[in-house]
């Protein structure tokens, strides 16, 4: 291959700015190499470098708790929760690939997730994700639809990893750009972990897994502009994955991880050997010397450019112990899996590439990392002008419904608070048998073997309510998430973030980024979930809109007693129900006022952060105590649609109520006000007295609203509903649109 000429031009064409790449030829003295210049272009891309996001993250409560590792330090975060034992949890987008080819863009969002997870040396047990797409009455958002759940479910399920919870919302401005969020959870020995990091001059440094293709080339580039018209022609920066080669990887990793060989080991995600080889040794403060002539390949014509930058799935860079090595080649050939020694390790802090008897590229590894030598920038911001108009919005000015009852039932049917069913029915929840509690309830929860604790984990985030105020949306996202963790009987632990904006050289978009930065820093450090790390996502624009600023929380709880485990669903006949919290009419970003007025406009709920906690601390006492039989919380259509649920989410068991819903103003707004801290509970009737004492010693309002019992959801004395019609409009209405033939 004869090499273009390197040239300011080029480099703009790889995603520099001028300034960057001026930055670039003074740090090396010189006009680098095409070779150079791709790497260092997929290492200070926005995907990989954070340098628009950095400075304001590290704003962010990240240590701290029960945290075993910083925010960033590692593959994965890592939170002790006793018996020896810590959990690895991460969550990371795969937003852009999925909106060119949605299979493959969620099936490798799920893959590298849970490489990240098993390079910490935990084995994972769960899967979950956050999920965006347009309205399902279009029929592209359908194809996106389909093939992002089937990419994520044949993913999970060939691997062997149960898939047990997440969350899918629909809206117009997600139509040109999808958000594929994947998260993955692990258990590992605390004195078995292992670190991203090479050190030791002379170790071997080996490349494992998959051979290298040409497959993902610059996809950390393509994830780090908007898409576009010209995104189509990207296809091959998207990346192919193999969960039965992953599968093999994982055993092989453990194993070597287990034994003790290593020093350090490495997924290759974005920008492959190059982010590994640089991330690693900037880690240790050494160096690498890299033969590429010994990479294994799918290409005999691949260039030093291409393998450097290749994204192919299922690989791994591992630094072993010197003498360890032919252990670590057998381990992996009884596997049947590539595993190649291409060079090691130095002192000079270095990263030097040579490939057929050339040397390819020599460049300081801190140059090119986050925290190190890339670009850190703080943007221009400035508050977006729809505010003003949003804020002030006059709901006196709205009609009301004429008939309560058939707007109910059109807010049930929609397909943001309809059951997912669609979805999770496709993935296997229940594989490892690790599955308590599955999706359909408030989070899910999985065992944790071999001790008689569980975690209780949930993804959580209200786009429109963060559009509308981005501080008080994200600050309501991370106490959703911990409520729905309480509900499950877990104390929250830690959050890991996936950050989707849009363009953050936007001054609006960038104000907004920063609001909900401050909004999760002010949230985590009051409920003391500190941040493990994440995932900025930025560029998430087509040509026709921007998304909802979507700061996705992905939140791991500790059930330390799976006896106390609780759930969702209304249980027995004559079991009392009461309401935790109060209602302040509050319709702003609700679900209500798009499906009914199409209107997203007003401010999102307010959060009083001392009342969330307050609500908290009285729920998980009630739970220890024996005292809870369900609990769920009122989140999306309101306190109406919440007891509907209750009657219905156990499929296999449905019941009515009987219910007085309290009505201030306007019975529209409170049926359906989505209120925050507010949570519905049933009680044995036998312990309606002993929950009522412990109940008036906590902070938070609770009212009697009725009990459980027939075939019909009766309301206020005027509303009935059938549950098993119900039960048909919330299991049946995302499947009805999607058997919509064109």
């Amino acid at each position: 291959m004869i090499e273009p000429l390197v040239n300011l031009e080029l480099a703009i064409e790889h995603g520099f700015t001028e300034e960057e790449y001026n930055k670039l030829c003074n740090i090396l003295g010189r006009t680098p190499n095409y070779s150079e210049l791709g790497i260092v272009s997929v290492m200070w891309s926005e995907h990989c470098s954070y340098k628009n996001s950095i400075a304001l993250l590290k704003t962010l409560p990240r240590e701290g708790g029960r945290l075993l590792v910083g925010a960033g330090e590692e593959n994965a975060g890592l939170v002790d929760i006793g018996d020896g034992l810590a959990v690895a949890f991460k969550i990371e987008s795969h937003n852009h690939p999925s909106a060119v080819e949605p299979y493959q863009g969620a099936a490798t969002g799920v893959g590298g997730i849970l490489r990240d997870i098993f390079t910490m040396g935990a084995r994972p047990i769960a899967a979950l994700n956050s999920l965006r797409f347009g309205s399902l009455d279009d029929a592209r958002t359908r194809f996106l639809f389909e093939g992002v759940v089937k990419g994520i479910g044949d993913y999970g399920n060939c691997f062997g990893v149960p898939t047990v919870g997440g969350e899918v919302y629909f809206d117009e401005v997600y139509s040109g750009n999808p958000l594929v969020n994947a998260m993955a959870v692990g258990i590992v020995d605390t004195n078995r972990t292992a670190s991203a990091t090479a050190e030791g001059v002379g170790n071997p440094v080996l490349i494992v897994g998959s051979a290298t293709g040409k497959d993902g080339i610059h996809g950390a580039t393509f994830a780090s502009e908007e898409i576009s018209e010209k995104s189509e022609a990207k296809r091959p920066s998207v990346q192919v994955g193999d969960p039965f080669t992953e599968k093999l990887l994982l055993e092989a990793t453990l194993e070597i991880i287990k034994n003790e060989w290593i020093i350090g080991i490495q997924d290759m995600g974005a920008a492959g050997i190059s982010c590994s080889t640089s991330e690693m040794s900037a880690k240790g403060e050494s160096g690498m010397k890299i033969d590429l002539d010994k990479v294994p390949l799918r290409q005999d014509d691949m260039s030093a450019y291409e393998i450097m930058l290749s994204e192919s799935q299922e690989r791994m860079l591992v630094v072993a112990k010197k003498g360890c090595e032919n252990n670590i080649i057998k381990t992996f050939e009884k596997w049947d899996l590539n595993c190649a020694i291409i060079g090691e390790v130095t002192d000079t802090g270095i990263i030097e590439i040579s490939y057929q008897g050339e040397k390819k590229a020599e460049l300081e590894a801190w140059h090119l990392v986050l925290g190190g030598g890339a670009p850190v920038y703080n943007r221009e911001v400035k508050k977006p002008a729809y505010l003003s108009e949003t804020s002030t919005f006059d709901f006196t000015s709205l009609p009301e419904p004429e008939s309560i009852g058939e707007v109910f039932e059109k807010l049930f049917a929609s397909p943001n608070i309809a059951s997912k069913q669609w979805v999770y029915e496709q993935y296997d929840s229940m594989v490892r048998t690790n599955t308590i509690v599955g999706p359909g309830c408030d989070s899910a929860v999985v065992y944790v073997k071999d001790t008689n604790k569980a975690l209780a984990i949930k993804t959580d985030c209200n786009g429109r309510y963060v559009y509308l105020n981005p501080k008080m949306g994200t600050i309501t996202a991370v106490a959703e998430a911990a409520r729905n963790i309480v509900c499950s009987g877990g104390t929250p632990l830690a959050i890991t973030n996936c950050l989707n904006f849009g363009n953050p050289y936007k001054p609006e978009m960038y104000w907004t980024f920063k609001e909900a930065i401050a909004g999760m820093g002010e949230a985590c450090r009051f409920f003391k979930t500190p941040v493990t790390g994440g995932n900025v996502s930025f560029y998430n624009e087509s040509p026709d809109t921007s998304v909802y600023p979507t700061p996705v929380i992905g939140m791991v709880g500790l059930i330390e007693d799976v006896s106390k485990i609780t759930t969702s669903f209304f249980k027995d006949e004559g079991d009392i129900i009461y309401l935790l919290g109060e209602d302040n009419e509050e319709i702003g970003g609700s679900e209500y006022l798009k499906i009914q007025h199409n209107l997203v406009t007003g401010n999102p709920p307010r959060l009083d952060l001392q009342a969330e906690k307050d609500l908290h601390k009285i729920t998980l006492e009630l739970i220890q105590n024996g005292l809870l039989k369900s609990a769920h919380d009122i989140s999306e259509g309101g306190i109406m649609c919440a007891v509907a649920e209750c009657c219905i989410i156990d499929d296999k068991n449905l019941i009515g109520a009987e219910v007085d819903l309290p009505v201030k103003s306007r019975e529209d707004y409170s049926l359906f006000s989505e209120s925050q801290s507010r949570i519905i509970i049933s009680v044995a009737e036998e312990n309606m007295e002993a929950f009522e004492k412990q109940a008036s010693k906590g902070f938070v309002p609770f009212l009697k609203l009725g009990i459980v019992g027939g075939k019909l959801l009766k309301v206020n004395q005027q509303y009935e509903f059938d549950v098993k019609h119900l039960a048909d409009i919330y299991y049946n209405s995302i499947t009805e649109k999607m058997n919509v033939k064109v």
